[in-house]
């Protein structure tokens, strides 16, 4: 594909249609964006789409042009509603004003005291499991950690486990929508049941939250509902959905990938607890770096999908106005151009004295206006607790997926079992 081409187009994509066929096989995927280089047209479905891995164009399209290159239909606004996530334009604006200050170093150290207190109930879980010598699904206890950690900060409250099924149910039927529906029109199942089930989760947490005495985050939605023009409850109710089913599953799958990365690589959980003492800044670096690595080999949100609202040139090739724009940092993330050894487990990269990564390189939570404003959060109850459990326990994988699964998120396609040891 020239500059010179008016239009995109009709290229072969018979890795694309072949890996989504196939339930997700990401070899095709990757080798069709390397044959067709960091800007490649194709059709899926019958509509024009484009694909963009390469750094520059990256920028350009996130951070350069997010009014040209917008959020348009989200996959998960049938559940989600009008929250942050799907929002688009100036409600966007207006509600990422209202959120913005809550996600700052400042307002979530306002929330550890909740973070602390999920970190210290997982690890008496594990601590427990670990002298009954129990095989734990330690991807499900993932995923409770992360509710957890929302859930308190929402309403200052425990989860309790009603709750965290209703929730747990809503966000599988949110994983489980296809990763180019946007690109193929495709339906997803029916979300009845996952939105009744969500309600009833918005309902409690607001019953608990107007109780409160803490600080919670849904005072900040329901003092919005009472002040702003048009910011109602059923907004505050979106909002609620968005916080609570797509944030958890950044975290819980993250972690999840480094624990299975960890027992592949036990030498890497040795060096990073060899970084410094518990407590210092050099142990919090390298577990840090432990996380960023994870990130970069399995960003959660690893297609991104654009709308282009007009006619634009990325790249040097023209990008009609209604086309699909696919960002994906999955493959930008492993491409060996940019990474050394890009397949290879290696924190160390991340780590002081290396090469930085150059912009657009490394994107996990996106780039420019529309990165996810949860990044922050998400890292530092990352860090918390593996600075709790990593020196504390060492998970002993029995039972791992041998699939991965490409959906709305990239994720252990199955359960992850381990024994614990002390």
């Amino acid at each position: 594909m020239t500059a010179a081409d008016s239009t995109l187009p009709e290229l072969d994509a018979e890795e694309l249609v072949r890996w989504r066929a196939g339930g997700g096989r990401l070899v095709d995927l990757l080798t069709a964006a390397q044959r067709l280089g960091p800007v490649a047209g194709f059709r899926i479905g019958g509509r024009q789409v484009v694909l963009v891995t390469g750094p520059e164009e990256v920028q350009h399209v996130l951070a350069r042009r997010p009014d040209t290159h917008v959020k348009h239909g989200h996959r998960a606004k049938v559940l989600l509603g009008d929250g942050l996530l799907c929002a688009a334009g100036e409600p966007w604006r207006r509600q990422r004003k209202v959120l913005q200050p809550q996600f700052t170093v400042r307002g979530i150290r306002a929330h550890e005291p909740q973070l602390r207190a999920a970190v210290a109930a997982f690890a008496e879980r594990w601590r427990t499991a670990a002298d009954r010598g129990e095989v734990r699904e330690i991807d499900a206890d993932l995923r409770f950690f992360s509710l957890d950690v929302i859930w308190r900060s929402l309403t200052a409250q425990a989860l309790d486990e009603p709750t965290y099924r209703r929730l747990v149910a809503a966000g599988d039927s949110l994983a489980a929508i296809p990763a180019f529906a946007p690109a193929t029109g495709e339906t997803t199942a029916d979300f009845g049941r996952a939105v009744a089930d969500a309600d009833t989760a918005a309902r409690h947490a607001i019953a608990l939250a107007r109780q409160a005495e803490q600080p919670t985050l849904i005072a900040v939605l329901l003092r919005a509902a009472r002040e702003l023009p048009d910011y109602d409850e059923s907004l505050v109710r979106d909002e609620l959905l968005t916080l609570m089913v797509a944030g958890y599953e950044t975290t819980a799958t993250t972690l999840g990938w480094l624990f299975l990365l960890l027992d592949a690589h036990p030498e890497q959980r040795a060096r990073a607890l060899a970084a410094g003492p518990a407590g210092s800044a050099e142990r919090a670096a390298a577990i840090r770096a432990l996380i960023d690595e994870t990130l970069r080999l399995y960003p959660v949100a690893w297609l991104m999908p654009r709308h282009a609202a007009e006619d634009d040139t990325v790249g040097g090739v023209p990008v009609p106005a209604g086309a699909t724009v696919l960002l994906c940092p999955y493959l930008t993330h492993r491409d060996p151009a940019l990474w050394p050894d890009p397949e290879t487990f290696r924190p160390q990269r991340f780590l002081a004295g290396e090469r930085r990564p150059a912009p657009g390189t490394y994107f996990p939570f996106g780039l420019g206006p529309r990165a996810c404003i949860g990044a922050q959060f998400a890292v530092r109850e990352m860090t918390l607790l593996l600075e709790e459990v990593l020196p504390a326990f060492r998970p002993e994988i029995r039972e791992r997926p041998e699939e991965t699964g490409y959906r709305l998120t990239v994720h252990p396609d199955g359960p992850v079992r381990a024994v614990l040891h002390r």
